[in-house]
C-alpha cells in the first residue's frame, strides 16, 4: 500500500541492513522514525528506505557520518550549508579522480613496459623468444600488430574464458547500451541497478545471468526486482568483468 509505514525489521530487510545499524543511524541523527506503533516499535516512512540507500551508497564512497548528516540535513538549514555540501562533494569527487588517474596510467605504463620487454626479448633470446613473448603480451593486454588494440572489456572476458565474449551477445548488449545505472561494490562482488526496468533491459539481463551458468569465469548473475529498478548481482572474484562491462554499456564503448 503506498504510504504505508514500516517496522525497523521491514526496513532493514528490504535494505539488506542489520536493525541495530538502523538504531545506530538514530542515534546518530541520521535516519529518524517518523513514529511508533502501540507496542513501541519504530514506524518509517516509506521515504526511509531511499535516504537509508543514500546514506549507505555515501559511506561506500568514502563520506563520512558527519558529511553525511550535513547533506541529509534532517530539516535543519544553516546559511552557507549549500555551499558547504558543494564542496564536500566536489572533493570527494577530486579525490576518486586522483585514483582513478593513479590506476590509469599505471595500467598504461605497464602495457609499454610490456611492449619494450618484447623488444628485449627478441634481442638477446631470438625472434622466436621474442614471437612467443608478444603472444603473451597481446593476451594480457589486448594488443594487436601495429598498435592496434581490442576493447579492455572484451579482452579481459575473453582473457578468462567468459561466455561474454561470445559474438552472440551483442544483440543483449544492444537493449542495454545506454542505460543509465547505478553501481556499488558488495562484499562478495558487484551489485548493478538498472533504474530503467523495461521488458527489454529485464529480457537482456535475465538471458545474461542464464546464459553465464555454466561460465568458468565466475559463479552465475542473479536478478532480482528492485523499488529502484531492476538488480543485477554478480559474485566472485571475477564479478568485476561485469562492472566494467555494464559501465561501458552505459557510456556506449562496449
Amino acid at each position: 500500500m503506498p504510504g504505508k509505514l514500516l517496522t525497523i525489521g521491514e526496513l532493514a530487510k528490504r535494505a539488506n541492513v542489520s536493525t541495530s545499524l538502523l538504531r545506530y543511524y538514530e542515534k546518530e541523527q541520521l535516519l529518524m522514525p517518523s513514529g511508533r506503533s502501540e507496542a513501541g516499535y519504530r514506524l518509517y516512512s516509506p521515504d526511509a528506505e531511499r535516504t537509508l540507500r543514500f546514506i549507505r551508497s555515501a559511506q561506500r564512497y568514502g563520506f563520512s557520518l558527519g558529511d553525511i548528516k550535513l547533506i541529509v540535513g534532517n530539516g535543519q538549514t544553516v546559511p552557507g550549508d549549500d555551499v558547504d555540501v558543494r564542496d564536500l562533494a566536489e572533493q570527494r569527487f577530486l579525490t576518486i579522480e586522483r585514483r582513478v588517474t593513479e590506476m590509469l596510467v599505471l595500467r598504461h605504463e605497464l602495457e609499454l613496459l610490456l611492449d619494450d620487454m618484447t623488444v628485449h626479448v627478441d634481442r638477446s633470446a631470438g625472434r622466436a623468444a621474442g614471437r612467443h613473448c608478444r603472444e603473451l603480451v597481446e593476451q594480457v593486454c589486448g594488443h594487436e600488430a601495429h598498435g592496434n588494440r581490442k576493447s579492455s572489456v572484451l579482452n579481459l572476458v575473453q582473457r578468462l574464458n567468459c561466455n561474454l565474449a561470445s559474438a552472440e551477445w551483442e544483440e543483449v548488449f544492444a537493449d542495454l547500451r545506454g542505460r543509465h545505472l547505478h553501481i556499488w561494490r558488495d562484499d562478495d562482488g558487484y551489485s548493478i541497478l538498472f533504474s530503467n526496468s523495461t521488458p527489454e533491459v529485464q529480457r537482456a539481463l535475465q538471458r545474461i545471468a542464464s546464459g553465464e551458468s555454466d561460465c568458468e569465469a565466475h559463479l552465475q548473475p542473479e536478478v532480482s526486482s528492485d523499488d529502484g529498478g531492476l538488480l543485477f548481482r554478480a559474485r566472485g572474484d571475477n564479478a568485476f568483468l561485469f562492472a566494467q562491462l555494464f559501465l561501458a554499456l552505459e557510456s556506449a564503448e562496449a
